[in-house]
């Protein structure tokens, strides 16, 4: 992965942690596994975690047993991954070692087939999917046959493997990010609220909110936008069990797939260029500060089709569906949301009037739009100094732009005239996730620069996130971005 811009930039941007592992190598090396023994195990699973441990010892993972995993408290220490094969009664199951769902990542192990088949609907093979999820309290269910093994993730994802034994490069590739991104949902209590705020009468809005709507409608026959599980429509094993979920999810009303979202218009300087600063490329390259301060100024160092840049951040903001709502029904006055991003804190904005009944919750995405926002500010600046006749930055300044997210993957052939693809080759974490976040503004560098290779004229980007989904982000409003998309 390009380092383009520094860790700690990365965190100071983004409000996370400067170490979080972006590379599978690094991952692994954080993993720490516990595995635990159901009442009722298969052969086959004790060959699958016989395989398993062996992979962990070949890729330096780290297997603890129980004294090591567990605190004095009697609960898991945070950080600890469970791995659970095999059946387990009410009162033993991994969830109540954890106590909760945020602090460690649970994996069920199942003898038997995923619950989807060829011909399952998207809505159908999530529903499945979470259905077993909360039945067995766990994020990650792993389903082994004689002849394949399947992960199965709360987000959709679906990956299958030949044979019934994971080979260590399988472990590496795929279950690794899975393991060490941890799925959390934005919690109300991790940022700054302005409720009501949002004045949805306004015209602005007004034509935002048209936007939203026609682009709705042009996916309503398309399952990758529709597909939405109920909280309230799945089996738990107790009412404890159902309190744990709902906490988990922040009162959402379950889980649904896919976002729009408009930037707000965002006007940016021109990058300098580092030489012009007197900053050579090697001290930049070392550089472990977050910004550097230049006068009264702060720069972002990011470095661009070999050339370092210095870039000063502006506040960027979105207006975005909430978490939860029907895409493709949009009620502005109740469905519309805003997310602002400065200095690394989140901004959660409510629409004025919002009913009492309606539980307004920000995206699982909510820093991928974010990230993908300041991105697009970023290329902005770096666009005015080495393509100033490129109208992306003139063009985000006036109208913004526009981001759609989905659970499927993009005809290639349909991609709009200067969109750049990145992302095939990340690690497959999931939405919500710190990496996910990274991965998004990172790509964007990577966007840019193949712009530049070509010298095509960059109106946006199209952001492949393996076994999750796809963001196009750019010029083109979400209406004209479905129309492109869903092509008859």
């Amino acid at each position: 992965m390009v380092n383009s811009i520094s860790r700690a930039s990365l965190g100071a941007l983004l409000g996370i942690a400067p170490t979080t592992p972006l590379e599978t190598s690094e991952m692994r090396k954080e993993l720490s596994i516990h595995f635990i023994t159901a009442e009722r195990s298969t052969p086959r699973l004790r060959c699958f975690t016989a395989s398993l441990m062996n992979a962990c010892g070949i890729l330096g993972i780290r297997v603890v047993d129980r004294d090591e995993a567990v605190g004095p408290d009697g609960k898991l220490k945070p950080g600890i991954v469970v791995i659970a094969p095999g059946n387990f009664s009410d009162k033993n199951l991994a969830i109540n070692l954890a106590g909760t769902l945020y602090d460690n990542i649970i994996v069920g192990v199942h003898d038997e087939p995923p619950p989807l088949t060829g011909i399952s609907s998207p809505q159908e093979k999530l529903d499945g999917i979470v259905r077993k999820l909360a039945w067995d309290m766990v994020h990650i269910s792993i389903y082994v046959t004689a002849d394949s093994w399947t992960v199965c993730t709360m987000n959709g994802g679906v990956v299958a493997f030949e044979g019934s034994c994971p080979l260590p490069s399988d472990v590496q590739k795929t279950l690794v990010p899975k393991l060490t991104a941890q799925v959390v949902p934005p919690k109300s209590s991790d940022l700054d609220l302005r409720p009501g705020a949002l004045l949805t009468g306004s015209p602005e809005m007004e034509t935002l909110a048209r936007d939203f709507a026609r682009a709705g409608r042009l996916w309503e026959n398309n399952d990758y936008l529709l597909t939405h599980t109920s909280r309230e429509g799945l089996d738990y094993r107790t009412p404890f069990y159902r309190k744990i979920v709902a906490r988990y999810l922040d009162q959402r009303s379950g889980m649904s797939y896919g976002f729009f979202a408009r930037q707000l218009p965002c006007a940016v300087p021109a990058s300098l260029p580092a030489k012009e600063a007197g900053l050579a490329a090697e001290k930049l390259e070392k550089n472990t500060t977050p910004l550097l301060r230049i006068g009264e100024r702060s720069f972002v160092p990011v470095k661009a089709f070999d050339q370092w840049h210095l870039v000063e951040p502006v506040p960027v903001m979105v207006v975005a569906t909430r978490s939860g709502c029907m895409k493709t029904r949009i009620d502005p006055s109740a469905d519309l949301v805003a997310l602002r991003l400065e200095g690394g804190r989140v901004t959660f904005i409510t629409p004025e009037g919002l009913p009492e009944s309606i539980i307004s919750r920000p995206s699982f995405d909510t820093l991928t739009m974010l990230s993908h926002a300041l991105g697009n500010s970023i290329i902005a600046s770096i666009m005015r100094t080495l393509r100033p006749s490129w109208r992306f930055p003139r063009i985000l300044a006036e109208n913004g732009a526009s981001m759609t997210h989905w659970h499927g993957s993009p005809d290639r052939n349909v991609m709009p005239e200067g969109y750049f693809l990145h992302g095939l080759h990340n690690p497959p974490v999931s939405c919500s996730t710190p990496q996910s976040a990274a991965y998004s503004l990172l790509g964007k560098i990577d966007a840019l620069e193949q712009a530049l290779h070509v010298n095509r004229e960059y109106r946006g980007d199209i952001h492949v996130e393996p076994n999750h989904g796809t963001n196009i982000v750019g010029l083109l409003s979400l209406e004209e971005t479905a129309s492109a998309i869903n092509v008859k």
